[in-house]
């Protein structure tokens, strides 16, 4: 069983090295979508923001039972492309200032050292409910992986990702499409014996 918290924290690690890689005249480039590449490294930092700011909401009973029901939540709601989401993406990319590799590096010293203080267990208030801390730092996991992975596509910066965060995103992408009603597509696309549409997504 993959521990969320030293998954996240060798995630975390890993795009501190990623941002700190990116030539800086790369920012304005390309990024993903609407995103421009600081928008986009911007909203892949907001997986250390969120975490920092929802240590603060204590909640009392769990309304979202594991990360796979985030995302579905999340689906429902809209989905991960819509205007507000890619709004704070572009909010958060000019929050970075003229260093996002030390406004990031200091956000990730921050957030390891801040949670310390909490066990695995403690309930937070998220964007989609109440969660066990350890159920949303795999939804943490997941925005940072995917996430490093886009970046390395639109500049070249790939991220060394230790084995583990990839696993438990991978993992947690298959669950939220087998809980979506699309496992059998899935099955037969990663045993090799049909492709998967080009429009698809688990969200």
């Amino acid at each position: 069983m993959i521990d969320s918290r030293a998954s996240y924290v060798s995630a975390t690690g890993c795009f501190v090295a990623q941002v700190a890689a990116i030539p800086v005249d790369a920012l304005p480039g390309p990024g993903l979508g609407d995103w421009d590449l600081r928008s986009l490294v911007g909203h892949a930092s907001r997986s250390l923001v969120t975490v920092e700011t929802y240590l603060d909401q204590p909640a009392e009973e769990v309304e979202v039972p594991t990360a796979a029901a985030y995302y579905l939540r999340i689906a429902e709601a809209g989905g991960t492309t819509t205007p507000a989401i890619t709004e704070r993406g572009r909010q958060a990319g000019q929050a970075m200032g003229d260093d996002p590799a030390a406004f990031v590096r200091d956000l990730a010293s921050r957030v390891t050292d801040k949670l310390r203080a909490y066990d695995d267990e403690y309930l937070l208030t998220t964007i989609a409910g109440a969660m066990r801390l350890d159920e949303y730092l795999r939804t943490r996991i997941f925005e940072l992986v995917v996430h490093g992975l886009d970046i390395a596509v639109a500049c070249g910066v790939d991220p060394a990702f230790d084995e583990e965060p990839v696993v438990d995103a991978a993992t947690l992408a298959a669950e939220v499409a087998a809980r979506s009603g699309r496992a059998p597509g899935v099955l037969l696309a990663l045993t090799g014996r049909r492709s998967l549409p080009p429009d698809f997504t688990i969200f």
